[in-house]
């Protein structure tokens, strides 16, 4: 699948449970080394069971071609050409893909836009919007941006120079929301009000403050990204898309949305881009990607983002429920027990042990696995 291939190197794949999606019970595989997450993940999910489960949605999944136009004296009078002649620009590319032509995909539109400053002056963009159905859709996109070029440079006498897809995909969004009772989310000595104010506070932080959301939206994106990974599909441009939306207002903020419903529920929502397919690429080449989306049965590119929005928001509310009570790292070193174990040179039948016992000392760190393996070693 690469050049200079030496090996492979594998990730942890685990399935992440309880999941209501739409009303239909979902499994979804996560590739991820980071403990807690699935455990995060498959805990709130049973929550949210509690409301109904999960409701996602996707828009069409439309990307962006970005082909830069240079050298062009009028910026206004080529932008007006290249409206009047849209129609036959569109045209040009039918019969580049037939498939996702057949399926109802292909160019939809054409959009202009004036860069009147930059670090080497004035030039056009013009965004081809290209409907890519239940592929990725770089390479489609790509193709397309590169067939349009010489017509372009044709109409306008300007220069094509870079012809690329965007991953700001923010016209192939995905959503899920979710509603829990407030009752739902009592534990402990945590009253379920005392729960919800708290994730309330801590996602408010979020919302204002860009050095809490790079922090916040990471967590969001642990769980996007399991699924990604595991579905074979671009989680780097899906990183960078989703970022790149966080800051569409020009202030960098929390990507999910939580606030308190009217009967005092918790609700939460989140959206963003996903550009993401069930087919074509490592889809059909990685045998692991094949399976794993026969177990999400997933029928589309829309069906398939909606369960990552999901997977995503829950992994948010885990992370806010944690902080906002007791702590992020109780339950994630309990967890990460089992690789300081490793990290400490337990072999296989001593790790479940040695994790246990750090765990009962409260003690989980590497010098302290390695001391109870030297006690151990002397008693034999």
């Amino acid at each position: 699948m690469i050049e200079n291939a030496v090996g492979l190197y594998a990730l942890p794949l685990g399935i992440a449970q309880h999941f209501i999606i739409n009303g239909k019970l979902v499994l979804v595989p996560m590739a991820i080394e980071e403990p807690s997450v699935i455990a995060g993940v498959s805990y709130m999910a049973k929550l949210a069971q509690a409301g109904g489960g999960f409701r996602a949605s996707a828009t069409a999944p439309e990307m962006i071609g970005q082909i830069q136009l240079l050298d062009l004296a009028d910026l206004a009078a080529a932008e007006a050409l290249i409206l009047m002649h849209k129609d036959e620009l569109l045209a040009s590319l039918h019969g580049l893909h037939p498939t996702i032509e057949a399926l109802g995909g292909g160019a939809k539109d054409l959009q202009v836009r004036q860069i009147a400053t930059s670090p080497i002056g004035h030039f056009l963009v013009v965004h081809l919007i290209y409907d890519v159905r239940d592929v990725m859709g770089a390479n489609a996109v790509n193709s397309a941006a590169e067939r349009l070029a010489g017509p372009l440079e044709a109409l306008t006498g300007g220069r094509a120079h870079l012809r690329i897809l965007s991953n700001l995909a923010d016209r192939r969004l995905a959503k899920a929301e979710v509603t829990i009772p407030t009752s739902a989310l009592a534990f402990g000595a945590f009253s379920g009000e005392q729960v919800r104010d708290g994730i309330l506070e801590a996602w408010a932080f979020a919302a204002v403050d860009p050095y809490r959301a790079a922090t916040h939206n990471k967590g969001i994106m642990n769980g996007i990204d399991a699924v990604v990974i595991a579905t074979g599909n671009d989680w780097r441009s899906v990183e960078a898309g989703a970022h790149a939306y966080a800051a569409r207002s020009g202030h960098y903020t929390s990507l999910s949305l939580w606030e308190k419903t009217e009967n005092g529920d918790l609700h939460g929502a989140l959206e963003l881009p996903l550009a993401v397919g069930i087919t074509g690429g490592s889809t059909q080449a990685h045998p692991s990607v094949h399976a794993n989306l026969k177990l999400l049965g997933a029928k589309s590119s829309g069906e398939l983002a909606g369960i990552i929005a999901s997977v995503g928001l829950a992994q948010n509310l885990a992370a806010l429920r944690a902080l906002a009570t007791e702590g992020i790292q109780r339950g994630h070193m309990r967890l990460h027990a089992r690789q300081v174990a490793l990290s400490a040179g337990a072999e296989p039948a001593q790790v479940a042990p040695l994790a246990e016992q750090l765990v009962r000392e409260d003690n989980i760190r590497i010098e302290r696995a390695q001391e109870i393996l030297r006690e151990w070693s002397e008693q034999k």
